[in-house]
């Protein structure tokens, strides 16, 4: 595989799928909704310092880890959808305790509370996006259609990145936190009706299944992917604690769209090595318009190469990382790719509130380091690393 492209399957996109993808992108919008107006809430409201605040954020991302080594367990223990829908009712539970506390404000004595339900809102996240992308959307696709189907419902993930905050601000400036809370529980409640409208063949389950183990979890000789591209995504967690505009992720979504137009027609036939190292250097442009705070007649330019960079670099690390994968580890290089993507968003949210909150030239210029160091290693180490390990 030395060019870029990937073939395109009509019949791939029938009604299951589609219900998938969607319940994809709205399971995702229920928690990244609350990125850029949570933190608000607790500071402004409940008085938690910025410390307290990037620590209660960046729980979310220890938590994504914490049920992950019982995915392959619980899904041949238990019927697989239902080990999603489960989850996704524990999201709406954890929920409904911020509800809780946001109703009756009296009741906010323990601020480990908060912080409680951030890690377990995490771990229920984390196991409902690895049974849905690792194993529903494969188990819904024909073999030779599950490469575009991962990389399909991927981009509806990528899009709620975009349309989670837009909608998040836009509800908080209109009616307050507690509309923000319904439209995620809202999200959950569809991406619930959504997937168990599908039937799911039954499975039988396979004889001595460890309790923990790392199948459809973590992918180990993956390592190197996985930390170049946390690098990526630390970054535009960073990007995420400034006091961003719905304008900016309604920018960052059109940057998104057309990612996808030059994967068909720019990117299709290219080097391989091409499209990261764009992403990258397009990436790096965008912080730096942030950084010197270029003129407003300049600032729709910045979210939109951002959008472009995350879109193009994110697809192809997918990519990269199901070709990495060996015989039966689709699923499992599926839920690596997750962890990486929702880790270094949770690490830089925690990073710019904890040490660089209200320091705009600080956060920037430390995003556009880990770039440049991400750009540098990806050129001289990862890309080759993967040219000489890949399985497929």
């Amino acid at each position: 595989m030395n060019t870029q492209n990937t073939p395109v399957h009509i019949k791939l996109w029938h009604r299951e799928f589609w219900q998938m993808s969607i319940a994809n992108l709205l399971l995702n919008m229920s928690a990244y909704m609350l990125i850029p107006v949570m933190p608000l809430w607790l500071v402004d409201v409940n008085a938690f310092t910025p410390l307290e605040t990037g620590i209660c954020m960046g729980l979310f991302g220890v938590g994504l880890y914490l049920l992950g080594g019982f995915c392959s367990y619980l899904i041949e223990r238990f019927r697989r959808n239902q080990v999603c829908l489960w989850s996704i009712v524990a999201m709406l539970l954890c929920l409904g305790l911020l509800f809780y506390l946001n109703r009756y404000p009296e009741q906010f004595a323990a601020k480990e509370l908060v912080m409680v339900q951030r890690l377990f809102f995490g771990a229920f996240f984390g196991l409902a996006q690895m049974v849905l992308s690792s194993t529903l959307i494969i188990d819904i696709s024909e073999s030779f259609q599950r490469t575009e189907a991962n990389y399909s419902s991927s981009w509806f993930s990528r899009f709620a990145l975009a349309l989670g905050p837009l909608t998040g601000i836009l509800l908080y400036r209109l009616s307050g936190f507690e509309a923000t809370l319904f439209a995620c529980g809202l999200c959950c409640v569809v991406s619930i009706l959504l997937i168990a409208l599908i039937r799911f063949p039954f499975r039988a389950p396979e004889e001595n299944v460890r309790t923990l183990s790392l199948d459809r979890f973590f992918l180990p000789h993956g390592i190197w992917l996985f930390l170049n591209m946390l690098l990526v995504t630390t970054a535009m967690g960073l990007l995420m604690t400034m006091a961003l505009t719905d304008w900016f992720y309604a920018l960052v979504m059109a940057g998104f769209l057309l990612a996808i137009l030059a994967e068909r027609f720019v990117f299709a036939e290219a080097e391989l090595k091409s499209e990261i190292l764009t992403g990258l250097i397009l990436m790096g442009a965008g912080i730096f318009f942030m950084t010197i705070q270029a003129a407003d007649s300049l600032s729709w330019l910045s979210p939109l190469c951002i959008g472009l960079a995350v879109g193009l670099i994110g697809s192809r690390f997918l990519l990269f990382f199901i070709k990495l994968s060996r015989h039966c580890q689709r699923g499992t290089s599926q839920s690596t790719f997750m962890l990486c993507w929702e880790s270094g968003l949770a690490l830089g949210v925690f990073i710019g509130y904890a040490f660089l909150y209200g320091q705009h030239t600080r956060l920037c210029v430390t995003a556009l380091v880990l770039i440049a160091i991400a750009l540098l290693f990806y050129n001289f180490f990862t890309h080759s690393w993967f040219v000489s390990h890949k399985n497929r």
